[in-house]
């Protein structure tokens, strides 16, 4: 009776946490969505989650909201867990979902939104980044009817994307915080790993150029490399102090990639082909605060990229969090606790502004 009767204590705070979010999800679709080498998706699903409420200025629009953007192979359920409804939406949290209406979509190809595995596989459209916050803003504007955002955040892919919001829809929002990212092009170390998981996809004899009836599985034993880029070194050794535990490890990566389909999987890692956010960098108008995390291997500090860039943009900082035992490589994306403070800064740092139609100044 005891395991029962905790497991149903945790429902109830896990109900009652989502009841104070106010939390709602649902979906839009947009016709006719054009990705940038032509191809046309007759319909487009965006799944998204809010949580909170919108509040409204003496003409109707909406003045708080935020967007959330999540990282590579997730969703917005990257965002509801127990410690981002902790430490980012709880009373008196930096995005208290009392004080603020916060939007978090899935991207295109991502969890409930429009993905190859619907049914089109390889005939889904080649859809890069700028497509993605394409979809993101159609979502955001047309969908939801909000023309303005007190905050864009987004963690690793999502920061790719945060960057990418503030330079094609530079009106758009008061704040601009990429977590995670830096705004050049994807390069050395962080592409290389990348292209193991595609050719290994593309490669996997039961791959059958996407056509596969049983999903193959051949391409999961490169995937933990994506654990090994994302992890922080030292809490990789202490899960696998030998080499037994490592074997376990490796394989319980493995394991964990099973739920992921090939396709979805190719076409995620192939749609940052086109980021390349550094040449209009001059264009974002937000104010912008860029964090990033010392023991983070796809964003290694020393190669001096973000410091590099930022002073073209007219109101940004950059932090980055120092490594301890408390972080995670870019598995600190997942630990609000961490850098939560900043969230908090920027806010304060940048007074909302009166929201402008950013449409037109698109590229």
């Amino acid at each position: 009776m005891r395991p029962l009767l905790f497991a149903m204590l945790l429902l109830l705070v896990a109900s009652s946490a989502c009841g104070q979010d106010h939390e709602r999800s649902g979906d839009v679709v947009i016709g006719e969505f054009r990705v940038q080498d032509g191809s046309v998706l007759p319909q487009l699903k965006l799944h998204y989650v809010t949580l909170g409420e919108p509040a409204r200025d003496a003409n109707g629009g909406i003045v708080n909201a935020v967007l959330l953007l999540h990282d590579t192979i997730a969703s917005s359920r990257a965002y509801l867990t127990a410690d981002m409804r902790r430490e980012l939406f709880a009373p008196g949290a930096p995005l208290d979902a009392a004080r603020y209406y916060i939007v978090i979509p899935d991207a295109i190809g991502h969890g409930a939104s429009g993905k190859p595995s619907d049914g089109l596989r390889m005939d889904f459209p080649n859809y890069g980044y700028r497509d993605m916050v394409e979809a993101q803003y159609r979502l955001v504007t047309e969908g939801l009817h909000i023309a303005h955002l007190r905050l864009v955040l987004g963690t690793a892919m999502g920061g790719m994307h945060a960057w990418l919001w503030g330079e094609r829809h530079p009106t758009m929002m008061d704040a601009l915080m990429p977590i995670a990212s830096v705004p050049v092009a994807i390069a050395g170390r962080n592409a290389f790993w990348r292209r193991m998981i595609v050719a290994a996809i593309r490669r996997d004899p039961e791959w059958n150029d996407g056509r596969y009836g049983e999903p193959p599985i051949a391409w999961l034993r490169a995937m933990p490399v994506f654990t090994l880029m994302t992890e922080n070194p030292a809490r990789m050794n202490d899960a696998a102090p030998d080499g037994e535990r490592a074997a376990w490890y490796y394989d319980a990566s493995v394991y964990r990639a099973r739920g992921l389909d090939a396709n979805d999987t190719l076409y995620a890692f192939e749609a940052s082909r086109d980021y390349d956010p550094e040449p209009d960098l001059a264009r974002i108008e937000a104010r912008v605060l860029a964090v990033n995390f010392a023991d983070d291997l796809t964003t290694p500090g020393d190669t001096g990229a973000i410091q590099r860039v930022l002073p073209g943009i007219a109101r940004a900082r950059y932090v980055e969090v120092p490594e301890s035992d408390q972080t995670y490589g870019t598995q600190s994306i997942a630990h609000p606790a961490l850098w939560k403070r900043y969230v908090d800064a920027l806010l304060k740092s940048a007074p909302p502004r009166m929201a402008v139609d950013s449409s037109s100044q698109q590229e």
